[in-house]
């Protein structure tokens, strides 16, 4: 007698709630420890940086630089990551104008609703889908890097329109492009698009650090979750909620369908439109003037939010899909 083998994402909505559980303990667990101040305030700040300077950027150009680059897998997953982006961004901008919101209110809505977790994404594609899927989220997450970072601050900036606009933007441009996250994936692509292979020592050294990378960052984003900002009005959590975890995920699945991308790469992609809002989002609003203690609530609100929309949105997904 031979078992037939379920295809990946054809899961249970237990089973995907079980596989995920873990991530989610260990940002509950970073939470707990930084209101305990174990092992001490400073620590988690510098592992922030540890992570944003070492840890990822070595994850990110291990994968970038290794997995298979097919140009016809690449374009079509272009056009459903940036697709779904742009009908987030839209929605976001658009349903601010529509209740009328000042422009620091909108802005913190607008990366609630287009922003993603790529830590999250990434971690949650490894535990779903293994090392494929961890390479398919390579791939979205060196498309989605420099597009969601250069259209933020730039539609940032044009709603708030403070005094010294220009000279922000152009800061803050000029910080992009050192950016480690950005400048790992494209190093990674350039690498990968020479095809030389692995590099000796550096491929061993880069594939360690990045083994760590996903379970530390992962304590840094509940380390960085504020409960007592909750207190926000409920409309605009209510609107970044919904275009970021109704709205992003809907587009993703709709032109994957279009674009005829596989039930396994549809699923990861799905993933970047079904995680929270990025934890960064409220470092950026404080930098731009934007609403900060509204954006970190957002970020609170959808990290709580993805403890069970995540789960039942890969589930009724690769129902859907199967």
């Amino acid at each position: 007698m031979t078992l037939r083998r379920r295809p990946p994402g054809h899961r249970p909505v237990l089973h995907i709630l079980l596989s995920i559980a873990p991530i989610f303990v260990l940002i509950v667990l970073g939470h707990l420890l930084r209101r305990g101040g174990i092992p001490s305030l400073e620590f988690w700040n510098l592992n922030d940086r540890l992570v944003y300077w070492v840890l990822m950027p070595a994850l990110l150009f291990n994968k970038t630089s290794t997995i298979v680059l097919a140009p016809s897998v690449v374009g079509a997953y272009a056009v459903v990551i940036l697709g779904a982006f742009a009908a987030a961004t839209v929605f976001g901008l658009l349903a601010s104008k529509a209740a009328g919101l000042p422009g620091p209110v909108a802005s913190s809505i607008l990366q609630g609703a287009a922003r993603h977790n790529t830590f999250i994404a990434l971690a949650v594609a490894e535990r779903l889908y293994g090392t494929e899927g961890l390479a398919i989220a390579a791939v979205a997450t060196s498309l989605l890097i420099p597009t969601t970072n250069v259209t933020m601050v730039t539609l940032m900036v044009s709603l708030v329109r403070g005094p010294d606009e220009k000279r922000i933007l152009t800061s803050i441009l000029r910080d992009l492009a050192r950016n480690p996250l950005i400048l790992s994936v494209g190093l990674g692509v350039a690498w990968n698009i020479l095809g030389n292979g692995p590099i000796p020592v550096v491929h061993d050294v880069t594939r360690l650090l990045g083994g760590a990378a996903l379970p530390v960052v992962l304590l840094c984003v509940g380390a960085n979750i504020h409960i007592r900002a909750m207190a926000a009005s409920a409309l605009p959590l209510l609107l970044s909620s919904l275009g970021k975890l109704a709205v992003f995920p809907l587009a993703i699945v709709a032109l994957a369908q279009v674009m005829d991308l596989s039930q396994t790469e549809t699923l990861v992609a799905l993933l970047f439109g079904a995680v929270p809002t990025a934890s960064s989002a409220y470092t950026l609003a404080r930098q731009l003037g934007g609403d900060a203690p509204l954006m970190a609530a957002i970020v609170t609100l959808q990290t709580g939010l993805a403890f069970v929309t995540l789960p039942l949105t890969m589930a009724l997904a690769a129902h859907f899909l199967g």
